[in-house]
């Protein structure tokens, strides 16, 4: 017989806003501990000195976690322009430098190369794995790690504001797995200066904006509150990209049991995914076929 997890059985979406210097397995740890909840996990991990967006699901969003991790994602960040560093951002060693400065229109200019589809080498110092170890793990054992590029969409990356001949702050929105590190020291190279990052803040990621972020100061203040329950918002909030199509009591029961419910005619395609929803709440995700949503991920109905 399965061992029941301990904590409550709470569902929904909090967004944190992430300060610097916690992981955000840190950050996961502590929402949960300040929830009582069963179940957490992230929605695209932010290295610890980053700050900004976390999206922490809990309970039964963890489910639409697949969902908020596809989706854009949007960054400003600041590149130190001169020098490059063994982990590509602040926290690293100075392993080269350069006393060469671009102009303004020089780094505008460089900034095409850098969007669309492109290829990207991830730091050395990164979770990438290799051989089934670490890439981070490597490098701080002091081997020469070697990347293969991976492909990433980048929808925009534009000047925010040259701060002084040796810092520049970009905004970037991006697709999922992208390392603002690699963008920032292939820049600092192709402008023939070298670069990496200074400081960087998530500003929005999927259907979540900084106005909808609690701190970690609030969510000490007010854990295993009533109060901070109230931040939480609803699982569906993480299935805003996909069309939803209504179903019916019937339905829903089918969809529950991982079988073929009926749903409203609504403007999708044949095969397309979708999710059903019941009076607004989430009952499956899956593909629609003829009249039909074949479900992927069910949802337990809430006690609500």
């Amino acid at each position: 017989m399965a061992r029941r997890k301990k904590g409550r059985d709470i569902s929904g979406w909090l967004i944190v806003d992430k300060p610097a210097g916690i992981s955000s397995n840190n950050v996961v740890g502590k929402v949960r501990w300040a929830f009582n909840a069963n179940k957490a996990g992230h929605a695209g991990t932010l290295d610890p000195e980053a700050t900004g967006i976390l999206a922490v699901a809990l309970g039964e969003a963890t489910k639409t976690v697949p969902y908020i991790t596809d989706a854009l994602k949007a960054y400003d960040f600041t590149v130190r322009l001169g020098q490059a560093t063994n982990t590509d951002d602040i926290e690293g060693e100075v392993i080269a430098t350069s006393e060469d400065r671009p102009t303004d229109d020089a780094i505008a200019d460089a900034l095409a190369a850098f969007t669309g589809d492109i290829q990207q080498i991830p730091p050395k110092f990164s979770a990438v794995k290799v051989d089934g170890q670490r890439a981070y793990a490597l490098a701080r054992g002091g081997e020469d790690v070697e990347l293969e590029p991976r492909p990433l969409y980048v929808d925009e990356l534009s000047v925010i504001e040259r701060l002084d001949a040796d810092h520049v702050t970009l905004h970037m929105v991006c697709g999922k797995g992208g390392y603002v590190r690699s963008i920032a020291r292939d820049l600092g190279e192709g402008l023939g200066c070298l670069g990496h990052v200074r400081d960087l803040r998530r500003v929005w990621s999927g259907p979540f904006e900084l106005e909808d972020a609690v701190t970690l100061d609030q969510i000490d203040e007010l854990a295993k509150t009533p109060e901070l329950d109230a931040y939480l918002l609803p699982l569906e909030t993480g299935l805003a990209d996909l069309p939803e199509l209504a179903t019916t009591h019937d339905g829903a029961t089918k969809l529950r049991n991982g079988n073929p419910g009926m749903v409203m005619v609504a403007d999708v395609e044949y095969g397309d995914e979708a999710w059903a929803s019941l009076n607004g709440q989430a009952v499956a995700v899956g593909h629609y076929k003829g009249g039909e949503l074949h479900p992927s991920r069910v949802f337990k109905a809430s006690d609500s």
